[in-house]
């Protein structure tokens, strides 16, 4: 089986609603992972938007996320535990889909990692760092376009 991601808020490569981006209230969605491994001591989440000008805009990063928490509600505040780190924004929060033209995918991926705690990491080495300690992933995609 493999690890799963969905959020009650939009299906999988289907449009993000305006409330979770720059538009409308720019809060967090709701996400909810299951079927990761055995094993796994914490989790990270990360949210880029490859179609950015720039190539991989970040909008959210958390990690150290508590293996016992297996979902994140809309608009919640992160676990206790977890560390949100620098965005693509300058914030250590949930900057949502923004994009300057044309439909942007982005993409929501959570990693079981093998470790309980990622330390020296920020938004530049992320994907190294998280890469080391991955024993899965699931992703998301959700769409946008602003009108």
């Amino acid at each position: 089986m493999f690890m799963q991601l969905h959020s009650n808020n939009f299906s999988h490569n289907q449009t993000i609603p305006a409330k979770y981006t720059c538009d409308g209230q720019d809060v967090s969605p709701h996400l909810q992972w299951s079927d990761f491994p055995e094993g796994t001591k914490s989790f990270a989440l990360s949210c880029l938007d490859p179609d950015a000008p720039g190539g991989n805009f970040v909008h959210w990063l958390i990690i150290n996320i508590p293996a016992s928490v297996t979902e994140l509600t809309e608009s919640t505040a992160i676990p206790a535990g977890a560390v949100e780190l620098d965005n693509g924004f300058g914030k250590k929060s949930y900057g949502g889909p923004c994009p300057p033209s044309g439909t942007h995918c982005y993409f929501f991926t959570v990693h079981a990692l093998d470790t309980d705690q990622l330390i020296d990491i920020d938004k530049n080495n992320f994907a190294e760092k998280v890469k080391e300690h991955s024993l899965a992933k699931a992703e998301l995609v959700g769409r946008y376009s602003r009108n």
